[in-house]
């Protein structure tokens, strides 16, 4: 004998499937607010350090030491640390400080190697000379400093440097400057005259 089914019957069996479909196209969540909420929530920081003090060492040496009142950890993608309220990095040689650097913000990217200085970027080397921009970059891996803003170098004996770009290791001497233009002081010579 064939099974028949009633209407009533068939109306309760879709019924769920019918809901189903309802409730799916109801929902109704914009792509890019879903995006912008998920970004928000990766970018927070996981982890929050007061008074950091960081150590770079080779071969058991002391190569810099890295201070900032606040550091901030994010992970993800890739993870990195912000220093917002400033930093200060102190280079070594022989174990004596040759260098120092400040800002007022610094990200380090630890897998990259990298570790970038914005905000009255202000460094001094062993020298006397004083370094000025607005962001330095620091390739722990190449061993070089750099910059691609504006940047003004006041040397020890007053000489006054200006250029678009800065290129340096990490003692400061020798650099590259792009575009330099300068101020500099020059003696005069009595056997001249």
């Amino acid at each position: 004998m064939p099974m028949r089914f009633s209407r009533a019957g068939y109306c309760l069996q879709a019924l769920p499937v019918i809901l189903a479909c309802s409730l799916l196209l109801s929902c109704e969540n914009d792509l890019k607010k879903v995006q912008e909420i998920s970004a928000r929530e990766a970018s927070k920081p996981v982890d929050r350090t007061i008074d950091v003090e960081i150590t770079y060492s080779d071969s058991a040496k002391v190569k810099a030491t890295t201070t900032a009142p606040l550091l901030l950890k994010h992970t993800g993608a890739k993870p990195y640390y912000e220093m917002p309220n400033g930093v200060k990095i102190i280079f070594y040689e022989n174990g004596k400080p040759v260098n120092t650097i400040t800002a007022k913000r610094g990200i380090r990217r630890e897998t990259e190697g990298v570790t970038e200085l914005h905000k009255n970027v202000v460094a001094t080397n062993d020298k006397g000379d004083v370094f000025k921009s607005e962001e330095l970059i620091w390739n722990e891996t190449e061993k070089k400093i750099r910059s691609n803003q504006p940047v003004q170098i006041i040397m020890s004996n007053g000489d006054i440097i200006n250029g678009t770009s800065f290129e340096s290791n990490e003692s400061f001497y020798p650099y590259k400057i792009k575009q330099s233009t300068g101020i500099f002081n020059v003696k005069e010579n009595p056997a001249l005259q």
